[in-house]
């Protein structure tokens, strides 16, 4: 049996997931904000399976702090360090507001 990394998520990186959740609930969609949250921690327990490595981060700031990219919904960035026994969620952003220069 191969040993899933433990997974952490950075205090940061709940606080814009919830604000992005209140938001579309706010709009009037409860179930929409209830499967953005699901989908989101479905992706961040995946990143634990040793088979699944993302590239480097062509963002220069999370480049520069060794950070791998997954991408959510074709819309959104996670970074996330990659170490031993553990994988720590970083940063969570709208891919179109980062600077990659």
């Amino acid at each position: 049996m191969v040993r899933r990394k433990e997974v952490s998520i950075h205090r940061r990186v709940i606080e814009h997931i919830s604000a992005i959740a209140s938001f579309i609930k706010n709009q009037g969609l409860a179930q929409t904000a209830l499967k953005f949250i699901n989908d989101i921690f479905d992706l961040f327990s995946g990143l634990s399976e040793k088979r699944v490595t993302h590239r480097l981060c062509s963002f220069p700031n999370w480049r520069q702090k060794n950070y791998r990219c997954a991408t959510f919904r074709k819309k959104y960035s996670v970074a996330y360090l990659d170490l031993l026994h553990e994988i720590i969620v970083s940063d969570f952003a709208v891919t179109k507001y980062l600077v990659s220069k």
